[in-house]
């Protein structure tokens, strides 16, 4: 075909195809033009949401094992959970915990640290290893074609870690640099204070997750080993299952890799109760020269076996929960006095903190301070409005669905049931119970857990600049912190 006849025919094609799509964008046109422009588009109803049925039974070691089946797509999630988190550090060694978990990975079985990391990418699988506050995690991610050789390779991390002295010397370094680090960022450091002057350095919740800097110095092999064989135990774990794969599959797998993992006796999880509510007072942290002030201000709220949880989503939903909630609204919308204004309830075994935070401008800290507490107080004060209310249910149950669109997404939401023991068909009543919530729930829980009174406010920033300001607003007492929440001379 001459080039003429090519240039010829693709004009022909090309007209072809142009009226082929025209009449559409004609009709996208007339559709675009009928909406009403000035007002959002009406939510549709929630609809009923079916979840996967969870498969339980326990294995001949202890380990329990929870499936839940997922075949729209060939891909597996394994997650090993270990009640083995930062609560179970002892208060002159906090940061041991974590750093077990950082370990198991750092060389396993036959395998350096560098043969791990070629094996998962040969595999084209996601391994990682953590711990927070409760819990320690071992997640795999990967193919269900490679689950088999995943699962060997993630039993060797979970079972067989080497705890190398180098690497342990290797791993010691970072943390020490890390530590460094977080002294130049205030947003790091906010949380530090807050937890610290929040629960106080005896409670579990209280103590820095990473550690100190004397407390990585004494982090050594005995410790780690002895930290792992008193907590890495069957009887101390879960093991959760989600993907392309059915129950019987999924304990031959887990089975033949964790069957023979020794029990071992393990005792309960600390508990232990917080500082007790006082009297509003202001914290400071000094950063000199910042550009902005990191606020950090709330106290000690509840379990995540509250019966108010429901509640309690809906209300922090209003407050702070979401991009239109008030305080982003008040503080960002209609002051610029920041990029985001936002609140939660961390809800843990264990009351976890209400906080609300914001990254602010230095010279509005004062003005900030001013707005945070008006909407502390307005939600506890005035009932919340029918549209907003309507607005803050739909926005939690129409976005749960989207959690479970993958494996991933799914492993993770189940988890949370998982290490909060919760029963993991909770989520099948998750829209009915949000959408149960009326504006008297929300306020008699704002009235309940917020306390605005009481609060513990952690500001790090410049202190020339900031305390002058805060101190003129007469709200409470001024103390200075250092980043680990001590006083200050």
């Amino acid at each position: 075909m001459s080039p003429s006849v090519r240039t010829l025919a693709r004009a022909g094609w090309a007209l072809v195809l142009l009226g082929a799509i025209l009449p559409g964008a004609a009709r996208a046109q007339a559709t675009a033009d009928s909406v009403d422009r000035s007002r959002p588009p009406a939510l549709v109803p929630p609809r009923p949401l079916h979840l996967p049925a969870v498969h339980r039974e326990t294995l001949g070691n202890g380990l329990e094992l929870d499936v839940v089946e997922m075949h729209r797509v060939p891909v597996v999630d394994v997650t090993l959970l270990v009640r083995a988190g930062a609560v179970r550090d002892s208060s002159d060694l906090p940061g041991l915990a974590t750093f077990v978990a950082g370990m198991l990975d750092e060389g396993a079985g036959a395998r350096s640290a560098l043969a791990i990391a070629d094996e998962v990418d040969y595999l084209g699988a996601n391994l990682s290893t953590n711990a927070g506050l409760e819990n320690a995690t071992v997640r795999l991610h990967c193919t269900k074609a490679r689950l088999p050789k995943a699962l060997d390779l993630m039993a060797d991390v979970a079972l067989r870690p080497a705890f190398a002295d180098s690497e342990i010397t290797r791993q010691r370094e970072l943390r020490k640099t890390a530590l460094l680090q977080m002294r130049d960022q205030p947003n790091a450091i906010a949380p530090l204070a807050f937890a610290a002057i929040v629960f106080g350095e005896e409670h579990p919740y209280g103590r820095p997750q990473q550690g100190t800097e004397a407390s990585t110095a004494a982090l050594d092999r005995e410790k780690v080993v002895g930290f792992y064989d008193t907590y890495y135990r069957p009887n101390n774990a879960a093991m959760l299952v989600v993907g392309d794969v059915t129950p019987a599959e999924a304990r031959r797998l887990i089975e033949t890799r964790f069957g023979a993992w020794a029990q071992g006796p393990v005792s309960l999880p600390p508990v232990a109760e917080p500082v007790p509510p006082r009297p509003r007072s202001f914290y400071l942290v000094d950063k000199p020269g910042s550009a902005q002030s990191v606020i950090l201000l709330g106290n000690v709220g509840v379990a995540r076996s509250t019966p108010d949880y429901y509640a309690l989503r809906v209300l922090n939903t209003i407050l702070g929960g979401s991009f239109t909630s008030r305080l982003n609204q008040n503080l960002r919308e209609t002051h610029g006095y920041t990029y985001g204004a936002r609140s939660a309830f961390d809800m843990y075994r264990l009351a976890g903190p209400f906080r609300a935070t914001a990254a602010v401008q230095t010279a509005k800290t004062d003005s900030s301070l001013i707005e945070f507490l008006k909407e502390l107080r307005r939600i506890r004060n005035d009932e919340v409005p029918p549209e907003e209310l309507a607005k803050a249910k739909a926005y939690l149950a129409l976005g749960l669905p989207s959690e479970f669109e993958t494996t991933q997404g799914a492993s993770g939401m189940f988890l949370e049931l998982l290490a909060n023991g919760l029963p993991l068909d909770s989520y099948d009543t998750f829209i009915a119970r949000v959408s149960a919530v009326t504006a008297g729930d929300v306020q008699r829980v704002a009235r309940q857990y917020i306390q605005p009174d009481s609060f513990d406010v952690i500001v790090v920033g410049d202190r020339s600049q900031i305390e002058g300001p805060i101190r003129s607003l007469n709200e409470g007492p001024i103390e200075l912190r250092d980043m680990w929440g001590k006083p200050v001379q």
